[in-house]
């Protein structure tokens, strides 16, 4: 049962409700998130495989893919899988404890997945503005290094999130009006003041997501500079068709936040299924497309998967 407004309690327990105003749809709303959610797990599952077992693709690049696709596979798996069971169970009673582990790993490999955007940014600069020092540059020690950083930063700017949280005081009730434990959601609840908590939320969207959107815009226009500048029409455009997919997986991963965080601000002005719906695309849409991009604009990675497909193609059609 929902708790008193005036009462003060420890949450033991929340619930998540899903889509408020969607009670009646869900289960149909439940089967495009579902076939996302298989579609993400099955890419990107595919993909690391394809990179990991492939000595050829040991190459800067393809290393940050595959951390790319590690991230997708832990933002969707720690929000799509109870998402689901609320969908089609009603199975919304969270504990407060895996709540805020939930609320950890989703807001964790968000942050992870811009930094990670970030350093491939970083290398395709380096190949298109500095080839020769390519090699010297970004070493497996330094992409190793890179990789802690972005672990190290993706953890340090999270914790504040879950021990601000963790110190607030309950009131108002234990329902979550969303499918997962969104750090919003829930800071909402409190009938303690959430200024800190607000103002600490603008500075990590200002200061660490924002300040990789401009680091990366600015790699990508010394890029196309760099680009231009080239003497050969062929060496231009297949310089422009490797940067093509990393922009777009840019453009797929900052879209749907920015729309989320726009609606969330007008929320009063907004109806909150669609609030909540675009909250979550950003744990649906980049990960079930971006192993679909690389697959398709990568020759060396779509090599590779026509390659495993027609592998297992041809022992299924062997007789016994």
């Amino acid at each position: 049962m929902p708790a008193d407004n005036h009462t003060v309690f420890d949450p033991v327990t929340y619930i998540l409700t899903g889509i408020p105003g969607t009670e009646e749809s869900q289960v149909w709303i439940s089967i495009p998130f579902c076939l996302m959610y298989v579609v993400t797990l099955f890419g990107n599952s595919l993909l690391l495989f394809i990179i990991l077992s492939e000595q050829s693709l040991h190459e800067p690049m393809y290393l940050f893919v595959s951390m790319l696709a590690a991230a997708d596979l832990l933002l969707s798996t720690a929000a799509v899988p109870k998402m689901l069971a609320v969908f089609w169970f009603r199975a919304g009673e969270i504990s407060f404890a895996a709540c805020l582990t939930q609320m950890f790993f989703i807001h964790v490999s968000f942050m992870a997945e811009s930094a990670i955007l970030l350093a491939m940014a970083f290398d395709r600069y380096v190949a298109i503005c500095d080839p020769l020092r390519y090699t010297i540059i970004l070493t497996k020690s330094v992409i190793g290094k890179m990789g802690l950083a972005v672990v190290t930063r993706s953890f340090c700017t999270i914790f504040p999130f879950i021990f601000l949280v963790k110190r607030l005081n309950f009131c108002r009730t234990n329902l979550v009006p969303h499918t997962y434990c969104d750090y919003t959601a829930v800071a909402r609840l409190a009938c303690d003041d959430i200024t800190v908590h607000v103002w600490y939320g603008v500075a990590v969207a200002i200061f660490v997501l924002g300040l990789d959107a401009v680091l990366i815009a600015v790699s990508y226009g010394l890029i196309l500079r760099a680009v231009f500048r080239l003497p050969s029409k062929d060496a231009r455009l297949k310089a422009l068709r490797t940067c093509g997919s990393h922009v777009c997986i840019i453009l797929l991963f900052y879209m749907p936040s920015v729309f989320s965080s726009l609606a969330d601000e007008f929320r009063n002005i907004i109806p909150g299924y669609i609030v909540n719906l675009l909250a979550n695309l950003y744990v649906l849409i980049p990960p079930m497309l971006n192993p679909i991009v690389y697959g398709v604009k990568t020759k060396e990675i779509l090599e590779r998967v026509i390659n495993v497909f027609y592998r297992c193609w041809s022992r299924s059609s062997v007789p016994n």
